[in-house]
C-alpha cells in the first residue's frame, strides 16, 4: 500500500498523513472548512522538492512513548507528528514547521498529546542533548497538567522498574539522565524567566493571555538549540484582542493563501456555523478526538441538554466545547468573509477618476493612514497607505507579521526620526493626484491645524469632518451595505482588512452608533477611520461606471 500511493500521488506522504487525509476527505469524520484548507496547504508544501520526510523520526515519535503510556495517539495526533518531527529541509535537515497552533474544543486531548510528545523529545531517540521543555500557562494548576501526565507515567509500577535509572524527577522537574533534557512548568509571570535556552516552549490555554509579556520572554531564548519548537494549544475563551485572536487571524491568512509562512502549522477545529451545534454529529468538527471517546461524548450530551435551558452554560458550551463563541454580531463591523471579499482587483479604468482623500493622523509617533475613495460600477474603492513610526512598533504589542506583510506589499512604510513629518503625507497625496483627481481631502480636527495648511499649500482643498456617534450613525448604513453586499474593494490589502477587524460598533442608549477600537494600543484602526473621514464626502462622488459615453447623443443648443 505504501508503495502504491507513493507512485501515484504528486506529493511526498506517509501512512499517518494518508490515513488522516482519507478520514477528512471521505467525510468519515466531519471536519470544518479550515481542515480542508489545511489539507490543500500541506499538499502544496509536500509537493516541494527541497523537503523530505524522515520516516524513522516520525515513526519513533509514535512508537517510543507507546511502550510506556497507557493510551495511544488518535489519527490526528499521529498525522501531526509527521509535521512536528518528520518533515525537514533537505539542505540542512532542519524542521520545516517549528510553530504549531492547535485550536480545538475542550476534551480533545491537547495536554495528553503534548505529554506524549514531550516524553519523546527528552529521549535518546530524539537525539538532541539539553533539549529543555518549558510549559507556560496563566495558572500553576494548568501549567502542571502535562507535567503531571509524564510524572504519572514514570510512577507506574511497571515503568518504575524500567525507567528508574533513565529519569530524574522531582515535584518541579523531570530530566532524562542520558540527554540531560529537562521538562519544567511555569506560570506566565514573566519577570523571573530571562536567560532560558529552551528546545521547546508550550503555551497552554492561550485564550487566557491578555498580552504578550510571557510569550516574548519565553520565546526570546528560542533557536539556540537544534530543532527549536513552539507550541500554542488552546480552546477559545472570553479574552478578545489578545494573543489568541492574533493566532487565529494568522492561521486564517495562511490557510486562505494571503501570506506564505512555511514555518507555521495551523491545526484549526471549530464549527463552521454556530447552528451546527444542534446536531451532535457535527461536534467532531470542533473536537477530532470525539469519535474515539464515548465517555466524553456522553458528558457533552448532558452539558448540551443543560445548555438548552441555561444561557450561561450555553455560552460556556459554545465557547469551550465548540470553539464557536456566542457573540452579538451587531458589534462586528463586518464578518471575516465580508472582509475577505474586499480582496478584489483594482480596475485600470479608475485612473483619472474623481476621488476623495482621507487622513487619520492621531499621533506623530504612532500610525498615520492616508487613502483615496473612488466609485466605479456600483462599487467603492478605498486605496490606502500607512506611515508607521518605528517607536510604535518597539513600544506596543502590535502584530508584527501583518505590519511586515504590508511593508513588503508597499502598503505601509516605517518612518524613522523624531516623528512622522507632515511633508510625507503631502507628498503621498501629490503623487496619488497624478493618477486620480482628488476633489478634496477629509480629516478630523485633531491634526488639521498642522497638516491642513500644508495640504492647502500643495493645492488641495481640505475639509474638516465631524467625528463621534452622530457622524458614525449617519455613515453606518453605507458601511453596512458595502460590506454585506461585498461592494467595498481594498484590493489585496491585508493591513486594511486587519484595521476593519480591530473595530467594534458601540450601540448607544440614544439609538446612535459609534465605531471604536477593540484595544487602544495593539489593535490599530487608522486605515478604517481614514476611510470613514473620506466617506463623509461620499455624496460628492458620482459613479460614471455604468454610463456608455459613446451612446449619449448631444443635441445642439439653438439660440
Amino acid at each position: 500500500m505504501v508503495m502504491t500511493y507513493k507512485n501515484v500521488l504528486s506529493y511526498q506522504t506517509h501512512p499517518y498523513i494518508e490515513e488522516y487525509f482519507h478520514l477528512i476527505e471521505s467525510g468519515e469524520i466531519p471536519a470544518c472548512k479550515e481542515q480542508f484548507q489545511l489539507i490543500a496547504y500541506l499538499k502544496k508544501v509536500l509537493s516541494r522538492n527541497d523537503i523530505y520526510i524522515n520516516e524513522k523520526m516520525a515513526e519513533n515519535s509514535v512508537t517510543i512513548p507507546a511502550r510506556y503510556f497507557p493510551y495511544e495517539l488518535f489519527p490526528w495526533q499521529k498525522f501531526s507528528n509527521v509535521f512536528i518531527f518528520g518533515l525537514r529541509w533537505k539542505e540542512d535537515d532542519s524542521l520545516v514547521f517549528d510553530r504549531y497552533f492547535f485550536y480545538m474544543g475542550r476534551g480533545a486531548g491537547k495536554n495528553g498529546f503534548f505529554s506524549y510528545d514531550s516524553f519523546f523529545m527528552m529521549s535518546k531517540q530524539h537525539g538532541i542533548p539539553h533539549y529543555d521543555i518549558d510549559i507556560v500557562a496563566t495558572s500553576e494548576e494548568q501549567a502542571k497538567t502535562s507535567f503531571k501526565d509524564v510524572h504519572s507515567v514514570l510512577e507506574t509500577p511497571e515503568n518504575e522498574k524500567r525507567l528508574k535509572n533513565a529519569f530524574y524527577r522531582s515535584k518541579v522537574s523531570i530530566m532524562n539522565r542520558a540527554t540531560k533534557s529537562e521538562m519544567r512548568y511555569n506560570t506566565s509571570n514573566a519577570r523571573t524567566k530571562d536567560g532560558k535556552r529552551p528546545g521547546c516552549v508550550m503555551f497552554d490555554e492561550e485564550h487566557e493571555y491578555d498580552n504578550y509579556d510571557a510569550i516574548k520572554v519565553f520565546t526570546s531564548g528560542g533557536g539556540k538549540v537544534k530543532d527549536y519548537r513552539e507550541f500554542h494549544f488552546s480552546t477559545d475563551g472570553n479574552v478578545r484582542g489578545g494573543p489568541l485572536d492574533d493566532l487565529k487571524e494568522e492561521a486564517r491568512m495562511v490557510l486562505n493563501g494571503e501570506i506564505e509562512d512555511i514555518g507555521f502549522f495551523p491545526f484549526i477545529c471549530k464549527l463552521d456555523d454556530p447552528a451546527e451545534a444542534d446536531d451532535p454529529e457535527n461536534w467532531p468538527k470542533a473536537n477530532p478526538s470525539l469519535p474515539y471517546n464515548k465517555t466524553l461524548k456522553k458528558k457533552m450530551l448532558k452539558e448540551f441538554n443543560l445548555a438548552k435551558r441555561k444561557p450561561a452554560i450555553k455560552i460556556e458550551f459554545m465557547t469551550k466545547r465548540m470553539n464557536s463563541p456566542i457573540e452579538d454580531t451587531r458589534f462586528e463591523v463586518a464578518s471575516y468573509e465580508d472582509r475577505l471579499a474586499t480582496n478584489q482587483p483594482i480596475p485600470p479604468q479608475l485612473k483619472g477618476m474623481d476621488a476623495i482623500g482621507g487622513v487619520d493622523f492621531a499621533d506623530v509617533r504612532d500610525f498615520c493612514s492616508v487613502g483615496v475613495l473612488i466609485k466605479f460600477k456600483g462599487k467603492r474603492y478605498w486605496l490606502q497607505h500607512t506611515f508607521i513610526h518605528h517607536m510604535a512598533l518597539e513600544l506596543q504589542d502590535i502584530n508584527k507579521d501583518i505590519i511586515q506583510l504590508a511593508v513588503d506589499k508597499g502598503l505601509a512604510e516605517i518612518v524613522y526620526g523624531k516623528s512622522i513629518p507632515p511633508e510625507k503625507i503631502v507628498a503621498w497625496f501629490v503623487e496619488t493626484a497624478k493618477k486620480y483627481y482628488i476633489k478634496k481631502i477629509c480629516m478630523d480636527t485633531y491634526r488639521a491645524a498642522i497638516l491642513g495648511p500644508k495640504l492647502e499649500e500643495a493645492g488641495f482643498e481640505v475639509e474638516i469632518c465631524r467625528t463621534g456617534n452622530f457622524t458614525h450613525s449617519k455613515l453606518s448604513p453605507i458601511v453596512d451595505d458595502a460590506f454585506i453586499n461585498q461592494t467595498l474593494v481594498f484590493g489585496n490589502d491585508p493591513l486594511m482588512r486587519w484595521y476593519v477587524g480591530n473595530v467594534y460598533v458601540d450601540y448607544l442608549a440614544n439609538g446612535n452608533k459609534e465605531y471604536k477600537k477593540i484595544d487602544k494600543e495593539k489593535r490599530k484602526t487608522d486605515g478604517f477611520f481614514a476611510f470613514l473621514h473620506a466617506l463623509n464626502c461620499d455624496g460628492e462622488l458620482e459613479d460614471y461606471g455604468d454610463i456608455d459615453i459613446d451612446s449619449i447623443s448631444i443635441n445642439p443648443i439653438i439660440v
